[in-house]
């Protein structure tokens, strides 16, 4: 399927709210259109999120290509940052226009970046100016405006705080809370590390979901397969999966029966590797390089007898300048040669 021409979205006046019950995290160069697409094929019902987009961006770089996706890859939320009422809007409004069902504002990444450029996990500094932006985002959309954030920041990560936050941009529209279980250190620790080194708290977005009842809680950090996601369901709205989902795509297989509470039947690895081969094939027509939606596939056989040399195979077809089409045929004959003779089918 070649990347959606946004223009080509009608506006929807009442779109549904998407089910939260199971989401896989935004993650920066991982989240693509090409990784949502593989995983689409292994889960219909699974809330898709695109990487951090900045308004920065969005209003003055590559718009056309920041918001390609195609339909299949629906439900799916942008996730935009930013700190200006105005521009979010305007982001929101090109976002609904180009049919995305939700719009996702960052306030957890605790990059260096998003600090200078005040986005992300320092403004829980500023509730009001969260609060603010919401409140724009909604009267120009008609679609969700989500919030994801930390548990708190540095020093400030007792739990009024937090409350306080979530409080005052509910009181502005938001109904959805996506929360990280981890609070942010925004200096002298990295990205990385602040994906480990805080501990996680999952009492405290529990508590949070107490005290605010009426608001939709999803959790995230930590989450590593459907088992875990479940337990989560207990106590709070959602949970969302992050990394885990990246290097085992498969892992989401059972999310629409296990999950959703759907009949129909499960994908097997080889059906999903046929399907994402189309993908590609039809993708490479359009003019699209190998390597960016192959770089995918790796992990859709990771922890498998013989997985190694299925890498190393699609590795070297992606690899080589100009691989097109010739490429991708020797590579999915041999991956799906070596996949049968693993028993890969389950």
């Amino acid at each position: 399927m070649t990347p959606t021409d946004p223009s080509a979205h009608a506006r929807r006046a009442c779109p549904a709210e998407p089910d939260r019950r199971l989401a896989v995290a935004p993650m920066m160069r991982y989240t693509d259109r090409h990784f949502r697409r593989l995983i689409r094929l292994a889960t219909r019902y699974t809330l898709l999120y695109t990487e951090m987009t900045t308004c920065s961006a969005l209003l003055h770089g590559p718009r056309a290509r920041l918001l390609a996706h195609g339909p299949e890859e629906r439900p799916l939320a942008l996730q935009l940052a930013g700190n200006r009422p105005d521009a979010l809007s305007e982001c929101a409004a090109m976002a609904e226009q180009a049919g995305f069902d939700e719009i996702n504002l960052n306030v957890g990444c605790p990059s260096q970046r998003a600090g200078k450029g005040r986005f992300g996990a320092c403004l829980m500094a500023e509730p009001a100016r969260v609060a603010a932006c919401v409140a724009t985002m909604r009267a120009s959309v008609s679609i969700p405006i989500t919030v994801k954030t930390r548990i708190g920041i540095d020093n400030r990560d007792g739990f009024g705080e937090l409350a306080d936050f979530v409080e005052r941009v509910g009181e502005a529209g938001c109904r959805t809370f996506i929360v990280h279980a981890r609070k942010a250190w925004l200096d002298g620790v990295n990205p990385r590390q602040n994906r480990t080194r805080p501990p996680l708290r999952y009492d405290r977005v529990y508590r949070l979901k107490r005290r605010f009842p009426q608001l939709e809680i999803v959790i995230n950090g930590g989450i590593g397969d459907l088992e875990a996601a479940r337990r989560q369901l207990t106590h709070v709205d959602g949970a969302m999966i992050g990394r885990a989902a990246y290097r085992d795509p498969y892992l989401l297989a059972d999310a629409d029966r296990y999950i959703f509470g759907t009949s129909g039947p499960r994908r097997d690895r080889l059906e999903i590797l046929r399907a994402y081969c189309e993908y590609v094939r039809a993708e490479l027509t359009a003019g699209t390089a190998l390597a960016l939606p192959a770089r995918h596939l790796a992990s859709l056989f990771r922890g498998q007898p013989g997985s190694h040399a299925l890498r190393r195979c699609l590795g070297e077809a992606a690899g080589r300048r100009g691989a097109g089409l010739d490429a991708l045929r020797l590579a999915e004959t041999k991956l799906l040669k070596a996949a049968r003779g693993m028993g890969q089918a389950a």
